[in-house]
């Protein structure tokens, strides 16, 4: 991947400086609340494209960004919304 070679600290650092290193912690009462698509998925999923990726739109960047931990959008009342938030401070 060309990203891999050209960008400093590599793919990782490429994909979490679109969310300021952090992971997102978003607080949606619930599930209809919450987003398929962000300016931050549009934002990566644009660098992404110029880079040479295809089939990655806003809503599959930002469901790539739920899966992984860049963004914890588990509902408030959800058991795993308290323990990702703890774990995005680390």
């Amino acid at each position: 991947l060309d990203i891999m070679e050209k960008e400093p600290g590599g793919f990782s650092q490429f994909l979490w400086k679109h969310v300021d290193g952090k992971p997102l912690q978003n607080k949606w009462p619930a599930m209809k609340q919450v987003p398929a698509e962000t300016p931050m998925s549009q934002a990566l999923s644009k660098e992404l494209k110029k880079r040479g990726f295809t089939f990655c739109g806003p809503t599959i960047v930002y469901a790539f960004a739920q899966a992984v931990g860049m963004v914890n959008d588990h509902i408030t009342d959800c058991h795993r919304h308290k323990e990702c938030a703890k774990l995005a401070k680390r």
